[in-house]
């Protein structure tokens, strides 16, 4: 095969900038979006879990540990700034108690100290009893550093206790008493089937076994598609064909997991000496990368590789002139 020298003109000064800016891309997007993609699963359960649970259990302790006085018991050792003036605070069956508000009431001095040493700029002081409890409460008891690791822990512990459930009878009865329900409404059983076919997918235990990789002519002779046996096929199939067939996986770029299932003959398909991962790298990088063993004409297509990247800039170049001039 002869290699007719493209006539493109020279690439422009700010090609080889533009070449870097892609690279830098390609190397800075995958973690980048793997990152986001983390980022907005945390914002997801802190908007619909997390808070939701802070603050029902904020409730929860407020309602348990609540300690307002209205007034100043009978028996109550009061204290006075200046002999007959106003009371300041009181003590009580072994507690001290401060004024707060201006609806006479009164609360524990180590609640009002505690949230007056933890002060933040984005939040007003309290100015009511029930106001003091409630920033008592989280200071105290539901700062992040607390409620963070526990929750991940309660996360894991019920998707454990979930899971073991469910591989007992009763969980799997329950589960498709629960799944025909939802079967039975129009709109929300499209959702749900397709939540669910993504999330069997990703978190299925059984794994697809390849037995090998394999070439085949498809769609027509003379183009060869990459596919992975599976299996050796149906006996009724293989009796009447008369000899032995093979299951095969016909994978889709860039995407390997969609694409179809077929049953051809044995003899129609081409065993190859490359292992299941370079199969799959195969056909994510749409033909580009090929297992070093099998390059054949490295330096054609090195050169046609060059000459198709001039072309794509040469086209990119043209439509900024002509977007330009328009």
């Amino acid at each position: 095969m002869t290699h007719t020298p493209s006539t493109a003109k020279p690439p422009g000064i700010f090609q080889p900038f533009r070449r870097a800016m892609f690279r830098g891309l390609a190397v800075v997007l995958p973690p980048l979006l793997t990152v986001l993609v983390f980022l907005w699963a945390w914002g997801m359960l802190e908007t619909y879990i997390l808070t939701p649970v802070e603050q029902t259990a904020a409730k929860l302790i407020t309602w348990t540990i609540r300690d307002v006085k209205s007034g100043v018991p009978d028996g109550a050792d009061v204290y006075r700034n200046e002999p007959n003036g106003p009371v300041t605070a009181f003590e009580f069956r072994g507690k001290r108690y401060v004024h707060v508000g201006n609806n006479g009431k009164w609360i524990p001095d180590t609640v009002k100290l505690t949230v007056e040493a933890n002060r933040s700029e984005n939040l007003a002081d309290p100015v009511t009893a029930s106001g003091y409890f409630d920033r008592y409460v989280h200071v105290q008891y539901l700062q992040r550093s607390r409620t963070v690791p526990l929750f991940l822990a309660l996360i894991v512990l019920i998707l454990y206790l979930t899971g073991k459930f469910m591989a007992a009878g009763v969980g799997r009865y329950m589960r498709r008493k629960g799944e025909a329900v939802v079967d039975r409404m129009p709109v929300v059983r499209d959702v749900y089937s397709a939540a669910r076919q993504i999330t069997d997918s990703i978190f299925s235990e059984q794994e697809m076994q390849f037995l090998r990789v394999v070439a085949v002519e498809y769609p027509r002779k003379g183009i060869w598609q990459i596919a992975f046996v599976t299996s050796d096929g149906f006996k009724d199939i293989h009796d009447i064909a008369g000899e032995p067939i093979v299951s095969l996986l016909m994978s889709h770029s860039p995407v390997p997991a969609t694409g179809f299932t077929c049953i051809a003959l044995k003899r129609d398909t081409i065993d190859l000496n490359i292992t299941v991962d370079q199969a799959l790298q195969f056909i994510v990088s749409c033909g580009v990368v090929v297992p070093p063993h099998q390059q054949w004409n490295t330096l054609s297509q090195r050169e046609i590789g060059d000459d198709i990247t001039r072309h794509v800039l040469q086209t990119a170049d043209q439509a900024e002139r002509l977007i330009k001039s328009a």
